[in-house]
């Protein structure tokens, strides 16, 4: 594998970004080496700057379902750039792309466009707090909701006790209305309304999380989370920016059927172009400037590029048997992969729900917490992700993070990639010390 020009690029970077890199990411650290610098992508491969080709399993992690370079996608760009990149004003692809999300999504009523995940977190939880008037939001240990301060937090020292930290920057004053519960785990979250019932206004969740492996929760803990919320005058807020438009239409709400009170979105429906929103009923939206006196604004949002790419993605994603062909790719996928694991009696599985999956270096047959997952594992993980790229595989840096299969990628290619991921394993466990690779 040649990786000259990429290495250059890198070394040229270090000079003008923090690591060389504009988001954390990306960088190598946890695999090794510099990072591959991408020239171009093209159904549900991606070429680097060396002229080598994988077939992607990140797809810009998450966002392109229908692969790379879709040309509906791409249509739609052009036509749109060609009449202007940006206004400060509204424009018809916001009304179309929310009205094409709120006509086949039953969970949300109202609905707003702003351009990342982070942002349509940080909005909700403002709006949570606006609307409720209270300070305290409840997040669990695993999830991650963006680089918002008041997220970017670690439980404290027992069950029911303030965050800390667990960014430089992030104040002290600022990490004190953060609780931090584990995952799955009712009894903690029964002390920690006990505790603090009055002062909670929301607690936001990835029902699907998927930030930090995948950690699939039992659908009883959402249950629960929407029973107690609803109990104590405290919203739900469910954080699918990975989740939704990938699961289903409706994401995790609609896997799940579960109504939260704010859901925030991101990714899929911006077609591969920078995009955030997040939606609740009318009643709660209302509380949102210009309408009520919870502000947010962005000069960006609702970009009509972006509206417009995602309006093209997600009328392929309404298609009879859209998610259903996704779905079955990735369980054939997934299995092919357990069944040669099982087989050589390999400390390896794959979960996965829907077209999302996570290699995991563990004996588990589920893993629904954050301390489940071996930080010892990922010295595996280094080791794959350096045997897969010289097979031409991409994934990911990073063995915490998830993978994503998309409508380009064929039952042929499916099957070739899980041939080559096979060997990749044979190759990781004859370098272990000698029993490791046995369950």
């Amino acid at each position: 594998m040649k990786r000259a020009q990429s290495e250059a690029l890198y070394k040229k970077a270090l000079n003008y970004f923090p690591g060389g890199v504009n988001s954390p990411v990306r960088a190598f650290r946890s695999v090794g080496g510099s990072p591959l610098f991408i020239e171009k992508g093209d159904g549900c491969h991606v070429q680097d700057a060396d002229g080598n080709e994988f077939v992607d399993f990140c797809c810009s992690w998450g966002p392109l379902i229908l692969g790379h370079n879709h040309p509906g996608v791409r249509e739609e760009i052009f036509t749109a750039v060609a009449l202007g990149t940006s206004f400060g004003a509204p424009t018809r692809k916001e009304n179309e792309l929310a009205e094409l999300i709120l006509q086949h999504n039953h969970f949300i009523e109202k609905i707003r466009f702003v351009s990342s995940g982070t942002e349509a977190v940080m909005s909700a939880l403002r709006l949570a707090r606006g609307f409720t008037g209270k300070p305290v939001i409840i997040k669990f240990e695993g999830c991650y909701h963006g680089h918002v301060d008041s997220l970017l937090v670690k439980a404290g020292s027992g069950l029911s006790t303030f965050g800390i930290s667990s960014s430089a920057g992030v104040t002290e004053a600022v990490a004190k209305d953060t609780l931090v519960l584990p995952l799955n785990d009712k009894r903690a979250l029964d002390i920690a309304i006990s505790d603090f019932a009055h002062d909670i206004a929301a607690i936001i969740i990835e029902p699907i999380p998927a930030n930090n492996g995948l950690m699939l929760q039992d659908k009883s803990f959402l249950e629960y989370l929407r029973k107690v919320t609803a109990e104590n005058n405290i919203l739900l807020i469910f954080d699918e920016v990975i989740s939704g438009f990938r699961v289903g239409f409706e994401g995790a709400s609609g896997y799940y059927n579960i109504q939260p009170d704010i859901i925030t979105y991101g990714k899929i429906i911006g077609g591969g172009m920078p995009v955030g929103a997040y939606g609740a009923r009318k009643e709660l939206m209302s509380h949102i400037a210009p309408e009520g006196n919870v502000y947010q604004a962005g000069t960006l949002s609702g970009n009509p590029v972006a509206m417009s790419a995602g309006i093209a993605q997600l009328r392929e994603c309404l298609k009879p048997g859209f998610y259903e062909s996704l779905a079955q790719k990735t369980s054939v996928f997934t299995s092919q992969l357990n069944t040669y694991s099982k087989s050589k009696g390999y400390l390896f599985k794959v979960f996965s729900i829907g077209s999302i999956f996570w290699f995991a270096f563990t004996e588990k047959e589920k893993i629904s917490s954050s301390e489940e997952i071996s930080t010892e594992s990922m010295k595996y993980f280094r080791i794959l992700h350096a045997e897969l790229l010289e097979r031409g595989i991409y994934l990911g840096p990073s063995g915490y993070e998830v993978g994503f299969v998309s409508a380009a990628h064929s039952a042929e290619i499916l099957k070739e990639a899980a041939s080559k991921i096979c060997e990749a394993l044979d190759a990781v466990f004859v370098a272990l010390p000698e029993g490791i690779s046995k369950v």
